[in-house]
């Protein structure tokens, strides 16, 4: 399932195997897959977002170092 996803489709996805487990009448196998698998996109998610963070960390903390350069002159 390594394919590339947006956080949005995963997370979309993520819902549909939340709402399979809830509602369907699965076989023990077949929800334990789907468990592994909803278990993999909850990690991309969580990967995807510490991701972003990172991005918006160094953006803002570079913003700052600017600020700070600019008001020193």
């Amino acid at each position: 399932m390594e394919e590339k996803l947006t956080f949005e489709q995963a997370m979309q996805k993520l819902e549909s195997i939340a709402n399979e487990l809830e509602n369907d009448n699965l076989d023990l196998d077949t929800s334990v897959k789907k468990f592994e698998e909803g278990m993999k996109l909850s990690q991309k998610c969580n990967k995807i977002l510490e991701e972003a963070e990172k991005k918006i960390t160094i953006l803002v903390n570079g913003e700052e170092k600017d600020f700070t350069v600019d008001n020193a002159e």
